[in-house]
């Protein structure tokens, strides 16, 4: 209730004691303030504001960020028209938003006010009036689902949104170094997000994105050697320079062949090389997917595939779900295939074993419809498959040209499968680790 009439001044006691006294709100102060006390500070620290309209429909409020995720939906409030409601219509929008950077069994915090013109909601669709029915649901749950994934696309790596070192369970403070940003939308659907207290402005956030990144993938990583390479005569596009360093930094080793270890303006940064250059390597193939399909390279020596025959039925069953993927293959028998073409990005990679995860996808996935449905949970097997391995020495050019290309990528902060892929360490933390200044 209290969250739901913002304006309205509350009190509760019981027992003739003072749980909460909540004054009316009159600023935006006041707004943060009530949400703090309600839902705790950490709430907002960690969660990314959102203003968005679009065909009569207005969606405004706080989205948390997919690494500050809870064990229980207890922080979950959905508003239509000031009413609180728990529909599955919005339920399943929110959940598709968070579908590829949501940690498994965790829930997404919220509070979001949805507006709209009141004949188009019946209110009355439930006895206990927690649910409603929209006379236009489809629209309502694409303008949902658009809104909530843009905003949450917006959460690139460096851009002060880095994983706390604590659980949203837990209460305890987060780092000072990893404040949450502002995404503010317009009323245009193709709203370009403005960034509020980041480590780069947001003009340097779009000379990154125009500089063309040609992602390798390959074992070796010599794509990235090459990228950085390029780079070095102008480390930074002039924008960049004026704002200081990248938000990432630059590298300064690679630990256990896993991690990427980093130095920035607010101290360190330790980088998962697999899980970010995954969420790199699928972001590039959902963009090539959504142009039309994913662009594939002919193999110059086509490569024969020994396979059960199921296997060699399901890849003629959904031949033209492969090509949509980059991967051409030819029956030559009852247990053989012949790859001719791979994804282009990841063409150096094990095309064997990339084509055989793929068919054990297609099997637990079923026929072509599902197929269609669930392309990109394809596309994030193909990613995972091509991402750089552990235990696979990276080069300093290689490391800072990965960092580059997480601050120029949409959710670069979690893996696909919603693990975190950076982590601050503030100067504040390292002096702390030390008893420094005690």
């Amino acid at each position: 209730m209290a969250l739901a009439r913002l304006d309205v001044g509350m009190s509760l006691s019981h027992n003739q004691r003072n749980i909460l006294q909540l004054k009316p709100t009159q600023s935006q102060t006041d707004i943060e303030q009530r949400i703090a006390s309600l839902l705790g500070g950490d709430f907002l620290e960690q969660s990314l504001p959102l203003d968005f309209s679009a065909a009569g429909l207005r969606l405004h409020g706080w989205v948390g960020l997919p690494t500050f995720s809870r064990s229980q939906a207890d922080q979950q409030f959905f508003y239509v028209n000031g009413r609180l409601v728990r529909d599955k219509l919005v339920s399943v929008a929110i959940r598709q938003a968070y579908q590829d950077v949501l940690y498994h069994g965790r829930h997404p915090i919220y509070v979001l006010y949805l507006e709209l013109d009141p004949t188009a909601v019946d209110v009355n669709a439930h006895p206990t009036k927690m649910e409603v029915r929209f006379r236009e649901s489809r629209m309502v749950h694409d303008f949902l689902f658009r809104a909530l994934h843009r905003a949450l696309g917006g959460a690139k790596a460096g851009l002060g949104l880095g994983i706390s070192a604590v659980d949203a369970d837990t209460g305890a403070e987060p780092h000072p170094a990893s404040p949450a940003s502002t995404t503010t939308w317009d009323a245009s659907p193709t709203a370009t997000p403005q960034w509020a207290g980041s480590g780069i402005a947001s003009r340097s956030v779009a000379a990154y994105r125009q500089t063309p990144l040609p992602l390798r993938v390959e074992e070796l990583m010599h794509g990235y050697a090459a990228l950085y390479a390029e780079r070095e005569a102008a480390p930074l596009p002039p924008a960049a320079s004026e704002s200081g360093p990248p938000p990432l930094g630059f590298a300064l080793a690679h630990l256990h062949g896993a991690f990427i270890l980093a130095e920035n303006t607010e101290g360190l940064v330790l980088v998962d090389a697999h899980a970010a250059h995954e969420r790199v390597t699928y972001e590039k193939l959902k963009q090539q997917r959504q142009s039309g399909s994913v662009p594939s390279q002919p193999l110059l020596l086509p490569i024969r595939l020994a396979v059960s025959d199921a296997e060699a039925e399901l890849a003629a069953e959904n031949t033209e779900a492969l090509r949509e993927l980059g991967i051409e293959l030819d029956r030559l028998g009852p247990k053989t295939l012949l790859i001719r073409a791979l994804p282009a990005l990841l063409v150096q990679g094990d095309g064997e074993g990339l084509v055989r995860d793929v068919l054990a996808d297609l099997n637990a996935q079923g026929h072509s419809r599902q197929v269609e449905e669930r392309l990109n949970s394809l596309l994030a097997s193909l990613a995972c498959h091509g991402s750089v391995r552990a235990n696979r020495k990276l080069s300093l050019p290689e490391m800072n040209a990965l960092l580059r290309e997480m601050e120029a990528t949409e959710r670069s902060g979690q893996c696909n499968h919603g693990r975190p892929t950076w982590v601050q360490l503030s100067l504040a933390d390292l002096n702390g680790l030390f008893l420094r200044g005690r």
